[in-house]
């Protein structure tokens, strides 16, 4: 069986992201999922005076492992100031320094939602065009905007037309 490893770029403990991306690996048939919290890796801010200092921070180590074990990635981004969220790019700064090409040449859907009507394309935007140069094959981005509207926990998407797109995107990707 394929394992995916999803998660919401977010510290948030009741991250939409998170929701969206809890919710995006459920519609994958035939594979284990596991869900990330990123509160589970909080370190300190990454510098290289503290890797010198003490090396590679052990959560670091685990999370670079987690993206090992993946058949397939998928992140759903908050966007803090048009980009990432700190905490998960303090993590994403540390994992780098085990190996530049973080994600491992691991498949990826990328994903991003926000309260508003851009759904964190800004964000979903640069993660889509950087995460090849980390050794990301990016198989596919959604963007889901105004959440609140579009969005049920219990439901999943609501907006079929948005549902639709999400899904023909997830039978897209082989695992």
């Amino acid at each position: 069986m394929k394992k995916i490893i999803a998660f919401g770029a977010s510290s948030s403990k009741s991250s939409i992201n998170k929701q969206l991306a809890t919710y995006t690996a459920n519609q994958f048939q035939n594979a284990s999922i596991e869900i990330l919290d990123l509160n589970d890796y909080e370190m300190p801010v990454f510098s290289v005076d503290k890797q010198a200092e003490n090396g590679i921070h052990p959560l670091a180590q685990e999370f670079y492992a987690k993206i090992g074990s993946a058949d397939l990635i998928i992140i759903s981004f908050a966007e803090h100031n048009g980009n990432f969220s700190s905490a998960f790019k303090n993590i994403l700064d540390w994992s780098s320094r085990i190996n530049a090409k973080t994600f491992q040449e691991k498949p990826m859907l990328l994903l991003a939602t926000s309260p508003g009507a851009r759904g964190g394309s800004s964000v979903l935007d640069i993660a889509t065009k950087r995460f090849p140069f980390q050794g990301g094959i990016v198989k596919g981005s959604f963007s889901l905007p105004s959440f609140n509207d579009n969005f049920d926990s219990e439901k999943g998407i609501t907006n079929e037309e948005l549902k639709n797109q999400l899904l023909e995107i997830v039978n897209s990707i082989e695992l």
